[in-house]
């Protein structure tokens, strides 16, 4: 059973120039995974691209790739320019000013731009089997995963788009979402702004309050 939702997980207010399509933001992303994978970097995608694709939108505008310290506390920027280097479909942006790295797939054209984010800091510090799916191919952050990153930055920047993926993923996934890994006063707070996703949350809590 699903529930339904207020607004589409993609927000309206998009311009042309700002969004993508979603075929080649997997294309961009399954590029980039396997050349983290070849240098043995966990990670996971995340971002609108995740219910665009489970909702079979066509487009998206955000995606982003969340990667694992390594070891010695290797910091996943390094991770990420050093497993790309020398690669001609890849090049880097790196804004020390903001702290902010983009990896940018330069296949397609127009070339496809996917910010890198610490795992910790958004999302799981740990990527395994607990916390990352498979979706055509591609490692995303679980649904739970998925739900509890975006509430957080929601509960920072109020962002419409965040309230939009959130309420679609709870609304289609409420019953395999854990609501172990969701924090219950931040999606109370969430539910009294967003109305529709009351009936996915109630059952939720319904659920877990029935295995006790």
């Amino acid at each position: 059973m699903t529930f339904s939702r207020d607004f589409p997980p993609t927000s309206p207010r998009l311009t042309a120039s700002e969004v993508m399509e979603v075929p080649r933001l997997i294309q961009a992303a399954a590029a980039l995974s396997i050349v983290l994978n070849n240098k043995g970097i966990r990670h996971a995608f995340h971002g609108s691209v995740l219910p665009a694709l489970l909702a079979k939108n066509s487009y998206s505008d955000e995606i982003f790739c969340i990667v694992e310290s390594g070891a010695n506390h290797t910091h996943p920027f390094r991770r990420v320019r050093d497993a790309v280097a020398g690669n001609d479909d890849f090049s880097v942006s790196h804004s020390t000013f903001t702290n902010r790295l983009h990896v940018v797939y330069r296949r397609p054209i127009p070339a496809v731009e996917i910010e890198i984010l610490p795992a910790g800091e958004t999302g799981p510090r740990v990527l395994d089997s607990a916390t990352v799916m498979a979706l055509q191919g591609v490692p995303f952050l679980t649904y739970s995963e998925f739900i509890r990153a975006k509430l957080k930055a929601w509960m920072i920047r109020g962002s419409e788009k965040d309230a939009s993926d959130i309420a679609f993923m709870l609304s289609q996934y409420w019953n395999v979402v854990d609501i172990n890994r969701i924090p219950e006063q931040d999606m109370d707070v969430f539910a009294c702004r967003n109305s529709s996703v009351v009936p996915a949350w109630t059952a939720l809590r319904k659920r877990y309050s029935n295995r006790r």
